[in-house]
């Protein structure tokens, strides 16, 4: 189921400041840098999110851009049992009082008389985002600072008294790495291959990549063109691929580095005959990530697949989860949150999640949904519980769930008078790259908002919001209900399209089914009945995108369906490697041949090569087949089901806040290394098994489970059923 940069000079100025301390022994943390919470993410995205171009065009995104908060102000109240000596760096023009009393500007360290005071600095930049680092013996800059903008001139302003929360934070925590500097890490590769033709090089990297082009001692004046191409006929294509550079060089004496990062494999490099250089490279461009998932077993093709999608997934996790490498590098939130299910079951990267989580919603005040699309603005509510589930992370959850309500209030507010969403004007109603009707009341937009309010009474509960938590309740519930009623077609089985000025379109698509037997929506028997008249049917219009292929195939594994959820991702993903995939791309048809496989959008090259919703095996794999998935916040509580799904063997880890579970399982034998929680192993057995180091209870005919205990080996010796 669903799981609940400018040229301008910047001021930058020193200051010191102090804040608090409750307990005069215990140091606080190491200081980091703060900012207003989402502020310094939705900067970032507007850098990244601009930075899209089709050959000579530069292209911003279509949505509303959202900026940062320009006047900030950071306050904490200390109490201290001696006088203590701080200094802070800050972004921006500033102002500090103590106790309501300015301090003289200009000063490098100051210090704090013992006692109780009220520390306040105010902060303007409109440049980045306003920011803050202090560093003392005790008093450090962090997340339990209290932040607010300036809503008026008022004196309570003047205090540092906060109305809008604590600070954020990332990883910047040295003063000398600022903010506003960030930048993604280079390396250096080198080519695989390069031909050379008249005042011309094809180079060759032997994979999907990204980086900036490197020219090694080039020599000469003139002018160099560099195009781009995910594949050789697309770089071969001068005047239809994407993306490309051009320069002009005059006396140039050693290395050239291109000042773009570009997506690619193949660089086709055209030259003026005064230029010359010995050798090309890449400065690869990349967000440092542990490769904390794993995953091996009996099929060799599997195991590619596995390890394809997570490269994939890497080059995709980036300053957010990005939709592809080469052509948008926007930040889109029906596949950000697909991304972020594959990366728990790989890179168990929080921060990325956050940023993207950040970057999506923007600032206030809604007037728009997520990336103009209805069914994007309920995926980020999804994404959110998912988030918390895995990581338990709910000091994050308490600072996004503001905005939370508001962008619900902004959905509630736009229903129709059934109590149901559909597309208004200036709405995009997307749901897949597919010919169907999609204006009126689609039956699957209305499971993604029962979800969204299921998943925001959670939230709600948990934020102590007990008012809204009953009421995203009641409206799930009464949802629900209605889609039953409206959409289940008991002639058909199936779930039906939708409705438009009240007449039923009784087109059966794959999509509302397979959310509602995902999400559990749906009792036992219409479960069956949606699995075999639907999903597993070829005569229902068949699905050809990753991003959806992703559901599709949760759904039928969520109903046990391994071996042919096998089959199909065997059929599918490795039909992509056959056609010589380093990643994995945005769409796929088998039926396409030749450079016909890269042409949408009207474009001969649109189709990205290197799509995020393209690494889903990571997930399916994870989660479906190693069997692993949390069931408390944060792993407390877990659950292990394992499913060889027609494998003869498989071994991999799935990680944890508190590390990785390891899984091995045979025909014979379940291995099982735990880290931390309360797990429950659940298998079938065609013969009375047996457990080292625990206990196995039968629950059913061919059905046992036992009961895990953190940083324990398990040995189960079993006999699989076939």
């Amino acid at each position: 189921m669903i799981q609940l940069t400018t040229n301008r000079s910047r001021p930058i100025l020193l200051l010191v400041i102090a804040s608090f301390l409750f307990n005069t022994v215990a140091a606080q943390a190491k200081a980091t840098w703060i900012w207003y919470p989402g502020d310094f993410e939705i900067w970032l995205s507007n850098q990244v999110q601009t930075r899209r171009t089709e050959r000579y065009a530069s292209i911003p995104p279509f949505w509303q851009v959202f900026s940062h908060q320009i006047v900030v102000n950071f306050s904490k109240e200390v109490e201290l049992a001696a006088p203590e000596t701080i200094d802070a760096t800050v972004e921006g023009q500033y102002n500090v009082t103590i106790d309501g009393r300015y301090v003289q500007s200009g000063i490098h360290h100051i210090t704090i008389p013992a006692g109780k005071h009220n520390i306040n600095f105010q902060v303007y930049n409109q440049v980045t985002p306003p920011a803050v680092f202090v560093e003392g013996k005790t008093i450090n800059s962090g997340t339990t600072w209290n932040v607010e903008t300036v809503h008026n001139n008022s004196d309570e302003n003047m205090t540092g008294k906060a109305k809008d929360g604590h600070a954020g934070s990332w990883n910047f925590n040295s003063k000398t790495v600022l903010p506003s500097q960030y930048k993604l890490a280079i390396k250096e590769v080198n080519a695989v291959k390069t031909t050379k033709g008249p005042h011309s090089v094809m180079v060759d990297f032997g994979e999907e990549t990204i980086g900036f082009v490197r020219l090694k001692n080039l020599l000469g004046s003139g002018k160099i063109t560099l195009y781009y191409g995910e594949s050789l006929e697309e770089a071969m294509s001068m005047d239809s691929c994407e993306t490309l550079d051009q320069y002009s060089v005059k006396e140039a004496k050693g290395d050239f580095t291109a000042d773009h990062s570009r997506a690619f494999r193949f660089v086709n490099i055209q030259y003026d005959d005064a230029i010359s250089f010995n050798d090309v490279s890449m400065m690869y461009e990349y967000l440092p990530l542990n490769n904390r998932g794993a995953f091996n077993c009996s099929d060799e093709e599997v195991n590619k697949i596995w390890n394809v999608a997570a490269r994939t997934l890497q080059l995709n996790t980036r300053e957010f989860f990005l939709d592809g490498i080469k052509r948008d590098h926007w930040v889109w939130s029906g596949d950000a949150v697909q991304s972020y299910l594959m990366n728990y079951y790989s890179f168990f990267d929080n921060d990325a999640v956050k940023r993207s989580t950040w970057a999506l919603r923007g600032a206030e005040p809604v007037e728009a949904h997520i990336n103009t699309i209805l069914d994007y603005s309920l995926y980020w509510f999804t994404g959110i519980y998912d988030y918390y589930q895995y990581s338990g992370d709910e000091q994050f959850l308490k600072s996004i769930y503001p905005r939370m309500v508001t962008l619900m209030d902004f959905v509630l507010k736009r229903r129709n008078s059934n109590g149901m969403v559909e597309g208004l004007p200036g709405d995009w109603v997307f749901l897949d790259w597919a010919p169907m009707e999609k204006d009126g009341e689609l039956s699957a937009m209305q499971l993604l908002l029962a979800r969204s309010l299921e998943s925001m009474s959670v939230c709600a509960s948990l934020m102590k919001d007990e008012q809204k938590a009953a009421q995203y309740k009641q409206l799930s519930v009464d949802l629900r209900k209605k889609i039953i009623d409206t959409f289940w077609d008991p002639q058909q089985q199936a779930f039906i399209s939708g409705r438009k000025n009240g007449v039923v379109d009784k087109q059966v698509t794959r999509y509302a089914n397979m959310f509602a037997m995902m999400m559990g929506y749906i009792d036992s028997a219409k479960t069956a009945a949606v699995k075999n008249n639907v999903l597993m049917n070829d005569k229902v219009q068949k699905i050809t995108t990753p991003y959806m292929r992703f559901y599709e195939l949760a759904a039928l594994a969520e109903t046990g369906q391994q071996k042919y959820v096998l089959k199909e991702m065997k059929d599918y993903w490795g039909g992509m490697l056959k056609e010589g995939a380093t990643t994995f791309w945005e769409a796929y048809n088998p039926l396409e041949k030749g450079a016909a496989r890269y042409a949408m959008y009207g474009r001969p090259f649109g189709k990205s090569l290197c799509h995020a919703w393209g690494a889903s095996p990571l997930y399916l794999l994870g989660k479906y087949y190693l069997g692993v998935k949390p069931t408390a916040p944060g792993y407390a509580e877990y659950v292990i089901e394992p499913d060889l799904g027609g494998l003869k063997w498989m071994e991999g880890k799935v990680p944890t806040p508190q590390g990785d579970i390891a899984v091995s399982v045979t025909l014979t034998q379940i291995k099982i290394n735990t880290v931390y929680g309360k797990g429950l192993l659940r298998f079938k057995s065609s013969k009375t098994p047996s457990c080292k180091n625990g206990t196995v209870r039968k629950i059913a005919a061919n059905q046992y489970e036992a009961d895990l205990e953190k940083r324990q080996e398990y040995i189960i010796s079993y006999t699989a059923i076939k």
